[in-house]
């Protein structure tokens, strides 16, 4: 078995090699890929920053029309690299959403900040989020971006998990990877393969005293600058 076969064959295991060097969407066992590499499939533009309890109230045909004008939207901010196998937003809403709901889950994504003062995110059920940035931004310094990515951000700022545990970023230009586990409303992050949220519980940022719903979307946000993702996987966990 030569070096090559070898090393797609321990990817697939385990994903124990850095973002770099990773083979492009190749699941590991009991994982399911939530993009294919070659397009959108799967995946639905929806309004930045909306309360999932809100969306699931429409009637049904208002539901219908918001989400053509979100798609449409999606497919003026949103592409897909084939050469690359990379999903790529161009920093403009919407975000884009997964068509399926998940409860609780585990998953993995890789994420490439392509210039410096970037912002970026992924939504667990549509919350917001587990936060990207750039932590050189000297925008943000007064939101804490020197702390790094990685943790709960839109958490109360006296609650656990807001920020990171350590500071893991690559630097810009590099790809990073996200493995997210989410059971209840309890979120575990490794970034990097440094733990950096240990089992906080996410707040519900669009009415804090509200308990999360028990199934929602992933979503990818951005917002004002190109940000590429790849090797999205995902494994649903049982319910306890």
């Amino acid at each position: 078995m030569n070096r090559f076969l070898l090393l797609a064959v321990s990817v697939a295991l385990s994903l124990p090699l850095a973002a770099q060097d990773r083979p492009r969407n190749q699941p590991p066992d009991g994982f399911t890929a939530l993009f294919n590499g070659k397009d959108l499939s799967g995946w639905r533009g929806r309004q930045p920053n909306y309360d999932p309890r809100a969306e699931a109230a429409l009637p049904k045909e208002e539901r219908a029309a918001k989400q053509a004008e979100w798609n449409a939207s999606r497919d003026q901010h949103w592409h897909v690299d084939t050469a690359k196998g990379e999903i790529v937003s161009d920093g403009q809403s919407p975000h884009l959403a997964t068509e399926r709901d998940y409860g609780d889950f585990e998953m993995y994504v890789d994420w490439l900040m392509v210039s410096h003062n970037g912002d970026s995110g992924i939504y667990l059920r549509s919350y917001p989020q587990v936060q990207i940035w750039d932590v050189d931004n000297p925008r943000e310094v007064r939101n804490g971006a020197p702390k790094g990515s990685g943790a709960l951000w839109n958490n109360n700022a006296d609650n656990p998990g807001k920020w990171p545990l350590v500071k893991a970023d690559n630097p810009v230009g590099q790809w990073n990877t996200f493995h997210i586990k989410m059971v209840g409303s309890r979120v575990w992050v490794w970034f990097n393969d440094q733990l950096t949220v240990d089992g906080q519980v996410l707040d519900n940022y669009f009415d804090r005293a509200a308990p999360l719903v028990s199934k929602g979307a992933i979503e990818l946000q951005t917002h004002g600058s190109e940000i590429r993702f790849r090797n999205l996987y995902i494994r649903e966990l049982p319910v306890r």
